[in-house]
């Protein structure tokens, strides 16, 4: 059995521990779906950015306790309970707020560089969509459905969600998501690409461990150059994209990673990464 190490997140609304260079970040308000909230959120912020740095870690694995992934924004918050604080900054106070709890969540999942994985045990919602589509990867229960969310709350959307949902699945899907709010099935989810994988309940959990698992024993440089790549595939034309590939090619070539695969290959055996 392999050894499981306990991370300390400074609150039980969030989980985290590292087995087999996999950390489960576990969001833990199941009562609330896995809402957002004033102690959940700050800690997820810091556990991003702390397995993102950790070289012990070679996936994040996000998930939510209980029947749900999350719910995003805590709508009870937004009315008579909004904190005193909140309410009396300004306009542009509470812009620049917004902006640096965006960047320091949705965007440090997106700038994470080692493969991030979504499970969705159910609802993903909002905040919660667009958390799950910042990682690189959903895997979905098949009783799981995600919705936009804001149409019902009189909002516009927040954390990068219309960007991630368009590059997902297009401007017309992503439109049609955002002005209806509707609620979209696993099924239906993953055949317009939003999930990638659809799983039977009981094994999501199992499914999506075995697969960050799997990709956690994978070249730790390879795949950090990998994300490197696709991330300016939607960014870069071909020429820029190609030539940059080029540049990350050469230099993984010259990895003892590369040396072992290929050492690996000759010998008919499964290649160790070190990730050096």
């Amino acid at each position: 059995m392999s050894d499981e190490k306990i991370i300390d997140t400074g609150t039980n609304e969030l989980l985290c521990t590292v087995r087999d260079r996999v950390a489960i970040i576990t969001l833990n308000r199941p009562e609330a779906r896995n809402a957002l909230s004033d102690h959940l959120t700050p800690a997820l912020r810091t556990m991003i950015r702390t397995c993102g740095e950790d070289p012990n870690v070679g996936v994040l694995l996000i998930t939510g306790a209980g029947t749900a992934f999350c719910a995003g924004g805590d709508v009870k918050g937004m009315g008579a309970n909004r904190s005193a604080a909140k309410q009396a900054m300004s306009f542009d106070d509470k812009v620049a707020d917004l902006q640096e709890r965006q960047r320091l969540l949705t965007g440090a999942l997106v700038s994470v560089r080692k493969p991030t994985i979504a499970a969705l045990p159910g609802a993903a919602a909002g905040a919660g969509l667009a958390i799950a589509m910042a990682c690189d990867i959903r895997i979905a229960a098949e009783s799981a459905f995600v919705t936009t969310g804001y149409l019902r709350v009189g909002l516009s959307g927040d954390y990068g969600i219309a960007w991630l949902l368009t590059r997902l699945v297009g401007t017309s899907r992503a439109r049609e998501l955002m002005f209806t709010g509707e609620k979209v099935d696993a099924k239906r989810a993953e055949s317009i690409g939003l999930v990638n994988r659809v799983v039977p309940d009981a094994k999501l959990r199992d499914e999506a461990y075995a697969l960050a698992k799997s990709i956690a024993e994978g070249p730790t440089i390879a795949l950090r150059y990998m994300k490197d790549n696709l991330d300016e595939a939607l960014a870069f034309d071909f020429a820029t994209a190609r030539d940059h590939e080029a540049v990350r090619l050469i230099r993984t070539a010259a990895t003892a990673d590369h040396r072992e695969a290929v050492q690996a290959f000759v010998e008919k055996r499964k290649p160790v990464f070190k990730g050096n």
